[in-house]
């Protein structure tokens, strides 16, 4: 390589390391470095950096690392080769899609900033909450208002939750509040059937959830005889004039040892058209694919990462999921989301992958979104959701498990919130709750908990995608079976999911 070459290389990785404190030393040998990525072997430094001090990265470490990079094992895309026999109906159909990302505006941390955050939530809820008091015939009213009401008045009410408690006489007591004041709301253990049919109810009672009770004065307490979720309204299904497929994945954790990267790349040839008979012809129709988020294992993520990554290089993970991407036919429209895994802001909603992370890539047909976002699909609303909030959810309400994720899914459907509990995970307090969900979606797809499940509420398709990871060591030890390599399709002309096992051994 030209000494001219050398230089610019020494330049260039010069000032990438520069970013993170270190200088390179002045009598460097650049040929190690030629054909390296820069940006990989810059991460791969960062960590001998010292806040406050400027360190020199000497010829032996360069070169040490530059050793490390050449020496792992990275799994890499196969071949694709689509069949001259393979024609792809979505290939004659044009795209109609749109793309609303949802992400938070900038938040201090003040305390102002969580009032407008919950307030905003409240608003918005009592949008939601005010039709199903119309279709009652009945209207909302201020929790400020119940201090000039009798014992005995019965009232319609609704509230931010903001604790749940047992009594000692085994009731349920719920406080909630609203922007002009609170109310204390009793759930009878009672007898009656009515009663412990609402008493049962009150045990999915959860925090910061918006919900509405019907029920009548006593003293300091409203006595619960209804209560009312958010919810979505019961709907038909929505059915769309062509007769396209969409594909969703989550979980991909590309630079894992546990990446079951045979397995992808036969997933991605089947999209190419390896496969015959009813499957080839589904796989002909996918004009969509929704990638829910953890596409890269990441760096950092939790303790002692490094012992369960094959790639240990942030940007060439990200690397090899794009040459994933490029393999996929040109007439498939991709929607990249983030997820926790992923090098992003962990708070939600979280932004696209940034320029930095997506490097030279580019192909007009994948999109890189925010999580979470709402895409319009061939006129199908289709709500993508990382779904870190699913930890929460399975945790507090009775009855959910890992095992069941549609469950939780529910449950959020029912709160018109994807992440309800405010400190279930990491979210920005910005003056507008972009979790709320304020259209009902026709499609809700989620990831997170590496498990398969779909089901169908209230008219709306919902849908776990689960994972390209093998089952991992924490999964073990919690007793966690995950569902790898299966790929959930929303067919248009079912209107119903259809999942492709990729799972078997792949040589």
């Amino acid at each position: 390589m030209a000494d001219q070459e050398l230089a610019r290389l020494v330049g260039e990785l010069a000032a990438k390391l520069s970013k993170y404190g270190l200088l390179l030393a002045a009598d460097v040998d650049a040929s190690p470095i030629a054909g390296i990525d820069l940006d990989a072997l810059a991460s791969r430094l960062a960590p001998l950096g010292r806040e406050g001090e400027l360190v020199v990265v000497s010829n032996e470490q360069l070169a040490d690392t530059v050793q490390g990079i050449l020496g792992e094992k990275v799994p890499m895309p196969i071949e694709i080769e689509r069949p001259l026999t393979f024609k792809p109906m979505a290939a004659e159909i044009d795209a109609n899609y749109s793309i609303h990302n949802r992400q938070a505006e900038h938040a201090h941390g003040a305390v102002s900033d969580f009032v407008d955050y919950f307030n905003d939530r409240l608003r918005r809820m009592r949008t939601i909450m005010a039709q199903h008091a119309a279709q009652m015939g009945n209207a909302l009213q201020s929790l400020e208002a119940l201090k000039s009401y009798a014992s005995g008045r019965e009232v319609y009410i609704m509230g931010l939750v903001s604790r749940k408690f047992t009594t000692k006489n085994g009731n349920v007591l719920v406080e909630i509040e609203d922007e002009t004041g609170s109310a204390k709301v009793m759930f009878m253990n009672g007898t009656s059937q009515s009663a412990k049919e609402l008493f049962e109810r009150s045990a999915s009672i959860i925090n910061d959830e918006a919900l509405a009770v019907k029920g009548k004065i006593s003293g300091p307490f409203v006595i619960a005889n209804e209560l009312i979720w958010p919810d979505v309204p019961i709907r038909v299904q929505k059915r769309i004039e062509d007769d396209v497929a969409i594909a969703f994945i989550s979980d991909v954790h590309v630079g894992s040892k546990l990446f079951m990267d045979k397995n992808f790349s036969k997933m991605i040839s089947w999209l190419n058209g390896d496969g015959s008979g009813k499957r080839s012809e589904l796989a002909g129709r996918i004009k969509y694919i929704v990638v829910g988020g953890d596409i890269a294992d990441g760096i950092g993520v939790y303790p002692n990462q490094d012992r369960d990554l094959a790639v240990l290089d942030m940007y060439t993970q990200y690397r090899m999921f794009f040459e994933y991407m490029d393999a996929i036919p040109d007439y498939i429209h991709v929607f990249v989301l983030t997820g926790n895994h992923d090098a992003v802001q962990r708070a939600e909603p979280q932004p696209p992958l940034t320029q930095e992370l997506i490097g030279d890539f580019k192909k007009d047909n994948v999109h890189m979104v925010s999580n979470p976002s709402m895409l319009k699909l061939h006129d199908l609303d289709v709500l993508a959701y990382h779904g870190t909030s699913l930890d929460s959810i399975i945790s507090a309400v009775p009855n959910m498990s890992y095992a069941r994720p549609e469950r939780a899914m529910i449950e959020i459907l029912r709160r018109r919130h994807l992440s309800p509990i405010y400190a279930g995970n990491i979210v920005v307090p910005s003056k507008n709750d972009n979790l709320v969900i304020d259209t009902v979606p026709d499609i809700l797809h989620m990831g997170h908990i590496h498990k398969n499940g779909t089901a169908n509420y209230h008219g709306v398709g919902i849908v776990n995608s689960g994972t390209w990871q093998a089952r991992t060591d924490f999964q073990i030890k919690q007793g966690h079976m995950p569902t790898p390599c299966i790929l959930p399709v929303y067919d248009t002309r079912s209107m119903s999911f259809e999942s492709i096992d990729f799972s078997q051994a792949v040589t």
